[in-house]
């Protein structure tokens, strides 16, 4: 009997062990991040550091964008094939399997366009994506980086080894299915347009009159290049309006967007939203309930804006976000 006691109590000491070294390596992300940075910033030239290293508080930080344009930073098109790897380890670490799957294939179609354009739209380049290191990584003090190019910007902001920033979070795809070439039929963000469109089309007719906020969808998401999230009232129909099933359906859509994210990350974003409640998040949606046609959605709540758009070249151009409504870049926002 006692031998069978000594067991119980070794496994039990196994079990909470493992739960605490795996909850210490999912804290451990900013540190990670921070290895990760050292390991390619020691191996780059006085040239590329140059142009890899900005001040923490330089303005650079807060001036992200998702559009073909000159950049600033260090872009892997100008890396060696050692220096890609760490380069690609950074980015790995600021993202969950899927997220990383997601930006790398966002990365991917650049070629496609290239192709389709045939030289008619601005340059194409699978490698013009751009690391900018902010300040020195460590696990001491603050630092931020981030990854950015053509339809992909994500941002970063570490203290003292936490992670205490990763907004605004833009994730694009043009197109948003490829319809030729070997490459027919992929969709890189299927799970965030399906989701919504699904959850549009639970709703009974009485619920979409207050989901749909317009007949017509906006342009494009709002306040893009600007360092905050707008901060308009949230719109369309709210989680307390919804059934058991409607709200599962809401929850899958938001919860996918953090998922994308490190667990660290994740776990923030969806903490937040619980602790605000689910009560006063609202789903509102643009357009008709159709993907071939010009669509928009979002879901806002106390402490985060999701805004989804695909209304450019025949509703085949997705722009999506999650924006923290506390303040992007770690920097509280006002109110």
């Amino acid at each position: 009997m006692r031998g069978i006691r000594l067991s119980f109590v070794l496994a039990s000491m196994i079990v909470v062990g493992l739960a605490l070294w795996a909850g210490a390596y999912v804290d451990q992300t900013g540190s990670r991040m921070a290895t990760a940075a050292d390991r390619l910033l020691v191996t780059l030239s006085g040239e590329q550091a140059a142009k890899a290293r900005y001040a923490y508080d330089a303005p650079e930080r807060l001036d992200w964008h998702f559009i073909p344009r000159p950049r600033k930073g260090l872009p892997i098109k100008d890396l060696r094939s050692e220096q890609r790897a760490l380069a690609f380890g950074l980015i790995e670490s600021g993202l969950a399997s899927s997220g990383f799957l997601k930006a790398t294939t966002i990365m991917s179609l650049e070629a496609v366009l290239k192709e389709m354009e045939q030289g008619r739209g601005p340059t194409r380049d699978p490698e013009l994506y751009y690391l900018t290191i902010f300040g020195n990584p460590s696990d001491r003090g603050k630092w931020g980086w981030r990854v950015e190019g053509h339809h992909l910007s994500l941002n970063f902001t570490i203290e003292d080894g936490k992670i205490t920033a990763a907004t605004p979070a833009f994730f694009g795809s043009n197109p948003a299915e490829v319809r030729q070439g070997p490459r027919k039929g992929l969709r890189t963000l299927a799970d965030r347009e399906d989701r919504a469109l699904r959850l549009l089309q639970a709703l009974d007719d009485n619920q979409k009159k207050s989901a749909v906020i317009s007949p017509e969808a906006p342009a494009e998401i709002r306040a893009a290049n600007k360092p905050q999230p707008p901060t308009d009232a949230a719109e369309g129909i709210a989680y307390a309006d919804l059934n058991n099933d409607q709200r599962s359906m809401l929850r899958a859509l938001f919860e996918s967007y953090a998922q994308d994210m490190p667990e660290e990350v994740s776990r923030a974003w969806l903490g937040e939203v619980r602790r605000a409640g689910f009560e006063s998040i609202r789903f509102a949606w643009s357009g008709p309930g159709d993907r071939s046609q010009k669509h928009a959605y979002r879901v806002q709540g106390p402490t985060f804006l999701i805004e989804f758009n695909n209304t450019q070249n025949g509703a085949n151009h997705i722009h999506s976000i999650w924006r923290n409504m506390l303040g992007d870049f770690g920097i509280p926002l006002a109110h």
